[in-house]
């Protein structure tokens, strides 16, 4: 789940505030990957283009400043210690 602190997200903040994410995982059924990195990995896609970004979150979920270069809707493919989700979400101009 993302939980964000500034809506609407946008591809610039003149306000002088972040786009502030805090990531918040389910908790496992399952022991997590110890050979995996345990760094959240978000490859975000726009969509209806080839553009693509890449943004590390340091020791797994938890908050974060996620700019993306563009305005409109990110496909976002999350990994972390060997474990994958999906969302998507909106950054306005």
């Amino acid at each position: 789940m993302a939980v964000v602190f500034a809506h609407p997200l946008r591809q610039h903040r003149k306000d002088g505030s972040n786009n502030k994410i805090l990531w918040v995982a389910r908790a496992a059924t399952t022991s997590p990957d110890t050979s995996a990195p345990a760094t959240l990995v978000i490859t975000a896609t726009l969509d209806g283009t080839d553009t693509r970004v890449t943004r590390e979150v340091a020791g797994g979920p938890g908050p974060s400043i996620i700019d993306m270069p563009q305005p409109g809707c990110w496909r976002l493919d999350l990994r972390w210690s060997g474990h994958t989700d999906t969302m998507d979400l909106v950054y306005a101009p």
